[in-house]
């Protein structure tokens, strides 16, 4: 069973076929760059997280070496 459409019925398919077509490349192209916004913090969450850990096992090292060197003095 096929359909005729007039002519100005077809263009007005077309044209919104093409609109749509914009649309979902749009929202496609916005979805990847979340996508890349949320990879982006997420990796710099993790680098935070290794970075003040690394800070802490410092300072205590520091700490550590501050106060055997106090009871070496003592």
């Amino acid at each position: 069973m096929s359909q005729t459409h007039s002519k100005s019925r077809q263009k007005a398919e077309i044209a919104f076929a093409n609109a749509q077509s914009q649309f979902f490349a749009r929202n496609s192209a916005v979805e990847e760059l979340d996508s890349l916004v949320q990879a982006r913090e997420e990796k710099t969450r993790r680098l935070r997280e290794v970075r003040l850990a690394k800070e802490l096992k410092d300072r205590e090292a520091a700490a550590a070496s501050l106060l055997a060197k106090r009871a070496m003095t003592a």
